[in-house]
């Protein structure tokens, strides 16, 4: 925001009297870049009382700007008549923005915040115009690259423009998993593997192959349902949890350079789902005889490898489509993507192991997680390795599942221990602890705090929502660089969904700006979910 634009002309002559610069008399084009700490000090108590005074006001000045329609004479700076053309009002623009004021007084933080150009965007990023599909990158000639070959190596930080769109791209399908269940909870006593059941899918190129179910070796009482039984769904024991896709369509296969085949996979849902999560003992992976044993969390094993009355286990499931989708597309390059959310972060890992030894030869297999804990112990880490899994785990800073279930719950903390001197005793107990977690590939962190949306001190469950994972992703440019000013995603289910922990200022400002946040529905009428994301 130019300050000029809403102080009144009327004070830049008590700039000009107070500042001096290297001796000579203020000039435009310098004043930018000369203006510095001890020019400041230089201000007199009354010009910086009247400043503070116009810089606290001008949220007010902005509320009742908001009250009208925004139109590009509401940007206009007020300017001074004057005998020498303006250039007085010039004089006093460029010295503010030299000042850099916003990082003095916090009010003149927030009032930039929502300036009139941050208001249009903010109008943008919640209307319709948003919601529409980005171009895409041709990416057939580093496919491999982008699918992990190199582990991401100079990928991430800074993030590279074609990464980002194939990272929200993946999450994307795991929001259409969650649409699909939370539409349909319910599981008929009839339904199966085969069972129609749509999933409006945010990528037209892709088609499903196969539902997923996931069942849990634990059960509730029976009074349970007798107590609630219109919330059935949440007690019963198996749950469709994802989908098998893959892309069909001519014009996305060159563009990619190889025909994808997606495994979604939604997060907790379910009572016992829940249940099965704080089943946090590892348990042998395999029943095998070897010195050192991959181990994973209990609950999520029970998940993957337990079979429901009408379903087969999401084990099985998995192994034979896979199998089934490599014979039929032979000679064909072909790679297989993994994504999941939470739970469905940790059951990705189980499935992409066996995805990835499930057939000779079989193809690249990549693990894109979001908010995912810890699954097993450095055993399992090391197996998916030599399997040639690559994993990018997304976390954000402020999320505390991504730091549970184990013993530490810092992994800078972990790391410390292993290269001082007790690294030896940690890779004893990593074989017979319990709780002796490790995490599994590269991490790419995010940070709630740099959203310039969300407030700092957002919950958990808004620090955990996929939703909050995506925009933060779209938003990153690299660790030491604020939020990317040209996000394109649209923040209409963001601020639905966690509207507490939005800035007041931009929440009240999408009230002025009479945005309708009820398109949300629209979704389900969709075939096609809108892919808003640069």
């Amino acid at each position: 925001m130019q300050i000029g634009a809403a102080l009144p002309a009327t004070n830049f002559n008590l700039f000009q009297a107070t500042v001096k610069c290297n001796g000579c008399s203020l000039n435009p084009s310098a004043m930018a870049t000369s203006v510095n700490a001890q020019s400041l000090k230089t201000l007199s108590s009354s010009t910086t009382e009247m400043t503070k005074k116009h810089i606290s006001n001008l949220e007010k000045l902005l509320q009742k700007q908001s009250q009208t329609k925004l139109s590009a004479a509401d940007a206009k700076p007020v300017v001074q008549e004057s005998s020498n053309n303006g250039l007085l009002e010039n004089r006093g623009r460029n010295l503010l923005e030299g000042l850099n004021l916003a990082s003095i007084w916090p009010e003149m933080k927030a009032a930039e915040e929502m300036s009139p150009r941050r208001l249009n965007r903010l109008k943008r990023l919640l209307s319709s115009k948003s919601m529409e599909y980005s171009p895409r990158n041709n990416i057939c000639s580093r496919w491999k690259e982008y699918h992990g070959s190199n582990n991401w190596l100079g990928l991430l930080d800074p993030l590279d423009e074609n990464l980002r769109r194939e990272l929200v791209r993946y999450g994307e399908f795991i929001q259409a998993a969650y649409h699909c269940f939370h539409s349909n909870p319910a599981m008929s006593a009839e339904e199966g593997p085969l069972s129609a059941r749509h999933v409006a899918l945010p990528d037209r190129s892709y088609k499903v192959t196969k539902n997923l179910y996931a069942t849990s070796s634990i059960g509730l009482p029976t009074w349970v349902d007798d107590v609630a039984p219109d919330l059935g769904w949440m007690t019963q024991r198996s749950s469709w949890i994802g989908y098998v896709a893959v892309c069909d369509d001519r014009k996305e296969i060159q563009r990619m350079g190889r025909r994808d085949i997606v495994i979604a996979l939604r997060g907790t849902a379910t009572c016992l789902e829940w249940a099965e999560n704080f089943r946090a003992l590892l348990v042998e992976q395999n029943d095998d005889s070897a010195e050192e044993q991959s181990k994973v969390e209990c609950g999520f094993l029970s998940l993957y490898k337990t079979g429901g009355e009408h379903v087969p286990s999401l084990a099985e499931s998995v192994v034979n489509e896979v199998q089934r989708l490599i014979e039929q597309y032979k000679g064909e390059p072909l790679s297989i993507t993994v994504t999941g959310h939470s739970l469905g972060a940790a059951l990705a890992l189980l499935v992409a192991d066996d995805a990835s030894t499930c057939a000779p030869n079989a193809p690249p297999v990549a693990v894109f997680s979001f908010g995912g804990p810890r699954v097993g112990n450095r055993v399992f880490a090391d197996r998916l390795n030599a399997n040639n899994v690559k994993v990018l785990r997304i976390v954000n800073n402020q999320d505390v599942i991504t730091r549970v279930p184990g013993m530490f719950v810092s992994e800078a903390l972990d790391k410390k221990l292993r290269e001082s001197g007790a690294g030896r005793v940690l890779e004893m107990l990593d074989c017979r602890m319990p709780w002796a977690y490790s995490h599994v590939g590269t991490e790419f962190r995010v940070d709630t705090r740099m959203s310039p949306f969300l407030k700092p001190d957002a919950d958990v469950a808004c620090c955990h929502d996929l939703e909050a994972y995506l925009h933060l992703v779209d938003g990153f440019l690299a660790s030491d660089c604020p939020f990317r000013p040209n996000a394109k995603r649209s923040l209409v289910r963001l601020l639905k969904d966690q509207r507490s922990n939005f800035k007041r200022l931009y929440t009240s400002k999408a009230k002025d700006l009479s945005i309708s946040l009820d398109r949300e529905h629209n979704f389900a009428r969709s075939s096609c979910l809108p892919s808003p994301s640069s």
